[in-house]
């Protein structure tokens, strides 16, 4: 069931709170929501599952380009946290929401049980940057969730033996249909706060991987991925020889978390956090 709670700045944010055990908290992709981690929850053990909607996203308020910043979301995360009464969670992060684990890992270090990250890393891939550009913040094509379902294997460049019900069950997560066609489920916004991002000078986030040191660490990766490179992956493992690893054939950016590969990584990673 969906909660809100209170951000810090006065933003209404929904999560969801269920299971009892290790608190594992759910950070999902750029223009994703909780939604993300359905496939995955079903293969977990016992634990605490706790998932948000970014601000600008899904059910949560949305406050406008300048606070879709990873600062801004991390500082959200650890407020649903302290909401929650949690010291400590190990996270699971996809794409945006690996990125939010980073930045946490350097400012918040204590409050990090582990951090998971799946298919994003210190380097992100320019071609993968340049077709999220292509699509952040504008409503798509397709008029129906059936024609869009209908199109994700052609749009979807690396991904292969995806059954057309999981392409459904993805559309429907994207989307929301009205009488005029398909719309996103977040603020269209969140293009100006990407763009802004995207033109700005170069960052080096190597430092916020190197703050994971003294937490377990795991990587996930799409054998296809266009966003982490094997290169910047091979580099991570160097640095962090006891990273969990594991590839995910015929997945590109981002695995679905339910593939047997991601299953037994998340599980191994879970069981290190305890």
């Amino acid at each position: 069931m969906t909660q809100f709670f209170t951000a810090s700045d006065g933003a209404k944010l929904a999560f969801r709170d269920e299971g009892k055990g290790l608190p594992v908290l759910c950070l999902s992709g750029l223009t994703r929501t909780m939604a993300d981690f359905d496939y995955m929850a079903p293969h977990l053990p016992p634990c605490r599952l706790i998932r948000m909607d970014y601000r600008g996203r899904g059910e949560s308020a949305w406050t406008g380009a300048e606070s879709y910043t990873v600062p801004q979301e991390a500082k959200d995360a650890l407020d649903l946290l302290n909401h929650l009464g949690i010291e400590q969670a190990a996270i699971i992060g996809t794409s945006r929401g690996g990125l939010i684990g980073m930045y946490l890992a350097a400012v918040a270090h204590t409050r990090l049980k582990g951090l998971l990250l799946n298919d994003v890393g210190p380097e992100i891939h320019r071609t993968g940057l340049e077709r999220i550009f292509d699509y952040v913040g504008r409503n798509p094509v397709w008029k129906t969730l059936d024609q869009a379902a209908a199109a994700m294997p052609g749009v979807s460049p690396g991904f292969a033996n995806v059954p057309p019900e999981r392409w459904r069950a993805e559309v429907e997560k994207f989307y929301i249909p009205t009488e005029k066609g398909l719309k996103i489920t977040y603020d269209p916004a969140l293009r100006e706060a990407f763009m802004a991002a995207f033109k700005g000078p170069p960052v080096d986030l190597w430092p916020l991987w190197e703050a994971t040191a003294g937490m377990p660490v795991a990587l996930i990766r799409g054998a296809n991925s266009d966003l982490l490179s094997p290169e910047t992956t091979a580099e991570m493992r160097c640095r962090r020889p006891d990273t969990i690893f594991a590839e995910v054939p015929d997945r590109a950016h981002i695995p679905f978390l339910d593939e047997p590969e991601a299953v037994a990584a998340i599980r191994q990673f879970l069981e290190a956090c305890k």
